[in-house]
């Protein structure tokens, strides 16, 4: 499965000036790519004022997305804000080339900007099907819990999309070499670039490992599109060769 990682500035609360951007960026994609991965919050930037930019499922953002995958015959992932039901959420989105969407709801709200207080927590991790792969997609601060990410569903694929800011960055880079390998899966981790409207400065570093913590897409600090190729039957030699994964604690969370 080949993926690209497609890691940018935001411009602030501007949807459309991000969807632009973002496009263009696809479009400009010679290759024949599967997955497509934006960052977090990619039509808004890491905003605590989600009135300014929520939209509903069906709004522009989504079908902006599905509109994009059918053309690319790409699925893409990412996450925006999102009204649902008098709340707001912090939705990933995952968009098939059908146009078929997927979504998960971060689990594991930043308190420390107050997104607790602003948007509603999700209850549940999710495992998506595409390609052959089962892939774990999650939101960020979910990256420092390790027990919510436990390979239990026996995935191939973790994806963390987010705004992780730079004083922080070294804790990106060891949190998502230790998903990989305790994991024994491969892990994505997309970034923004850039400076946002609260002067938090963000240096991206989005990278791709594999499922023993070897990178095959070294962390980058540049505006960019960066792709790499997951091979499925590596992963499961792997695996049956070190059988690490057998040997797991069970529980229930």
């Amino acid at each position: 499965m080949k993926i690209a990682l497609l890691q940018a500035p935001l411009v602030w609360e501007n949807p459309i000036e991000n969807r632009k951007c973002f496009e263009g960026k696809i479009n400009a994609i010679s290759e024949n790519i599967d997955l497509i991965v934006l960052p977090e919050m990619f039509t808004s930037g890491f905003t605590m004022n989600p009135k300014a930019v929520a939209e509903p499922m069906q709004g522009e953002t989504v079908l902006w997305l599905q509109a994009l995958a059918k053309a690319k015959n790409s699925a893409i992932t990412g996450s925006v804000v999102i009204q649902e039901n008098g709340n707001f959420y912090n939705r990933l989105v995952f968009v098939f080339p059908s146009g078929d969407v997927k979504t998960y709801d971060k689990k594991h709200l930043f308190t420390l900007a107050g997104e607790d207080k602003t948007y509603t927590s999700g209850t549940k991790k999710i495992i998506i099907e595409y390609k052959g792969f089962k892939i774990c997609p999650l939101i960020c601060y979910d990256l420092r819990f390790p027990v919510f990410s436990i390979n239990t569903e026996e995935y191939d694929v973790l994806i963390y999309v987010a705004n992780w800011p730079k004083p922080r960055i070294n804790a990106w880079d060891a949190l998502l070499k230790a998903r990989a390998i305790e994991n024994m899966c491969y892990t994505i981790g997309v970034n923004r670039i850039g400076t946002d409207q609260n002067h938090h400065d963000y240096s991206g570093r989005s990278q791709a490992i594999d499922f023993l913590g070897n990178y095959l897409i070294e962390p980058q600090e540049i505006e960019g599109v960066f792709i790499t190729n997951l091979d499925k039957n590596a992963l499961l030699e792997s695996r049956q060769k070190f059988g690490f994964l057998n040997d797991r604690d069970e529980f229930k969370m």
